[in-house]
This record gives structure tokens, sequence and C-alpha cells, in this order.
């Protein structure tokens, strides 16, 4: 019987094969700009293609998700929430798509004036999707008898932790953007603009996760 099978008894179960991957793209984050920081483009390219090849991958078990969750029978948990925590799961591998589409359209260099800016402002975005990590890592030993009991409750104090990192997070991308739009006296408009599209993205993972945290709470709190 595979994990699809056990959707009545514990609906996260399945769920958590397409978020584990998900964190594969996440985890890419870092290296990316850390590849872009050195100037080493190769490293760049093999870190994205692994990105675009986890996203597909993450896309395919989104699929059978959907296709094999059950429309019938008794489950605890509404089936359009499910689907909705399934797209905004998978918003996040989007996400760092994007993002390591932007970082490679061409050969970025890291603005040294507000390089640790830049760093700080990843650091803050991948800080709001690891509270939303520690949430759903509790979230396939959960049982119906489990969703009024204390587990949920610990669950929901790290969705609050992930809302205000994700405010965190904004803060950092606006401070972020007026800086660089500061800049434009020693940097082409052409990189400006690849790097606020590049930071946009960053805010939308940011955002994702967020959300993802809150549809988590609206199907835990009945």
């Amino acid at each position: 019987m595979s994990t699809y099978d056990h959707f009545e008894e514990c609906p996260f179960g399945p769920l958590s094969e397409h978020m584990a991957k998900v964190k594969e793209c996440v985890a890419l984050v870092e290296p990316m700009f850390d590849a872009v920081g050195k100037g080493n483009f190769d490293e760049l390219r093999t870190v994205c293609e692994k990105a675009f090849k986890i996203e597909h991958e993450a896309d395919e078990i989104k699929t059978e998700i959907r296709r094999r969750i059950p429309k019938s029978f008794y489950l605890p948990i509404y089936r359009g929430d499910l689907l909705a925590y399934l797209k905004l799961q998978d918003d996040m591998a989007d996400s760092v798509e994007d993002v390591a589409v932007g970082l490679m359209i061409k050969h970025l260099s890291l603005p040294e004036p507000i390089a640790a800016d830049i760093r700080e402002y990843v650091r803050r975005v991948l800080k709001t999707c690891e509270y939303l990590f520690e949430c759903t890592d509790q979230l396939t030993a959960l049982t119906e008898d489990d969703l009024d009991g204390p587990k949920v409750g610990h669950i929901l104090e790290l969705v609050g932790k992930a809302e205000h990192a994700e405010w965190r997070a904004d803060k950092a991308q606006f401070s972020l953007a007026q800086k660089l739009f500061a800049m434009d006296d020693v940097m082409r408009a052409t990189d400006i603009m690849l790097w606020s599209n590049v930071f946009r993205e960053l805010g939308r993972l940011a955002n994702h996760a967020d959300n993802t945290a809150e549809r988590l709470r609206r199907m835990l709190v009945r």
C-alpha cells in the first residue's frame, strides 16, 4: 500500500514527500548567492540546474498527489484546504527556480557596497522558510486525535514565528531596494533591474512560506 493510500489516516503524510523536494530547492538558494559572490558562474550554473531538476521532480509529485487524493471518503482535513496547501508549497519551489533564472540571465556581480545587506536579506528569507519547515516536519506524526492537542499548539507557535520572520524579510527587502536604486550612478540600469527582480523573487519565496504557514493554521484551527 503506497503513502497515498493513507490520506484518511494522516492527510499530511503524502504531502511530506513533496515538501522534501521543496526543502531541497530552498537549500540551494544560499549556494547560488555564494557562487555569485565568488564570481564562479560555472558553479552557479551547476547549482541552478540542480534546482531546475528538483523543481521539476516536485511538480511531478504534486501532479500525483492531485490525482490520488481521495474525493469521496472521509478526511480529517478538508480536501480543498489540502490542495491549496499543496499549491502554496509548490509555489516555494517555483520561486527558487525564478531566483535561479534571474541570477543566470547574465553574469551579475554582487554589488560590493550592499553585499552584506544582500546576504542578510537572503538569511531572513531562509529563516522564514526554516520556521515553516519546522512546522511541516511535525505534521506527518499527527493523527486526527492530535488535531486538538498540544502538538498542534506547538506547530501554531512556529507558524507565528514564520509570520514574524516574513515581516522582517519584507523590511529588509524594502531597505535593500532603496540602497540598490541609490546606486544608479555607479551601476548599469540593466544590472539594477535584474537585481531588483531577484530581490522580488526572494520576497515571493518568503511570502509563499508565510502563506503556507497561514494555510496550515487554517487547517489545524477548527
